[in-house]
């Protein structure tokens, strides 16, 4: 009697395994794409940063800052808010953005309020510790001509069964003088996706 009941729950057991689910890992490159879930993810944030840092760099203000003032300008990149009902990281977004205009070669990228912030503390640290022949001194930042800011909103639409879903994503950008508050370059860039959920139950 044993036997047989060893051997049904041993039977169980096996059963109850091969329901379970299972999962493989494979690494992709970085640059590969993929919407698993159909939201914002690191594609996106790296497609419109560069998409829109282009922009930016080829319009007017750039060549009429570099003529007047025979340097390049100095930007920083300040808060892009997500003002979607999704989370979204936007530090990911901000650090594509620093990447994609120091990579143009024709704008000074400065750190922003919290790394400034920790850079700070180091040379303050250094005053006290450091040799006088490396220590860094205080008041030599390069003041930022220009802050860039922006939001990333989004509209969804889904059908009332719920298999169709549409989302609509609109990112917008400018470009700040910080000594005039003049605006002089407005970016917007757009992405919609559709997603058609298979064997969805509503």
């Amino acid at each position: 009697m044993k036997n047989v009941i060893l051997y049904i729950t041993l039977s169980g057991l096996l059963a109850l395994s091969g329901c379970l689910p299972s999962q493989k890992v494979e690494r992709v490159s970085p640059e590969t794409q993929t919407d698993l879930s159909g939201r914002w993810n690191n594609t996106d944030a790296r497609y419109v940063a560069e998409d829109m840092i282009a922009d930016v760099v080829s319009k007017p203000w750039l060549v009429q800052f570099r003529t007047k003032h025979e340097k390049a300008p100095i930007v920083i990149v300040g808060r892009v808010r997500n003002e979607t009902m999704e989370h979204i990281d936007a530090e990911v977004f901000t650090k594509e953005m620093e990447r994609a205009f120091v990579n143009t070669g024709q704008v000074s990228v400065v750190a922003d309020r919290q790394e400034r912030k920790d850079i700070r503390d180091e040379r303050y640290d250094q005053l006290e510790h450091a040799s006088d022949a490396t220590i860094k001194k205080l008041g030599e930042e390069l003041g930022a001509d220009y802050m860039l800011i922006g939001n990333i909103n989004s509209i969804v639409d889904e059908s009332v069964s719920g298999k169709e879903l549409a989302i609509f994503y609109t990112v917008n950008l400018e470009l700040v003088s910080i000594q005039s508050n003049q605006k002089v370059w407005l970016g917007n860039k757009k992405i919609k996706k559709y997603i058609k959920r298979k064997n969805f139950r509503g």
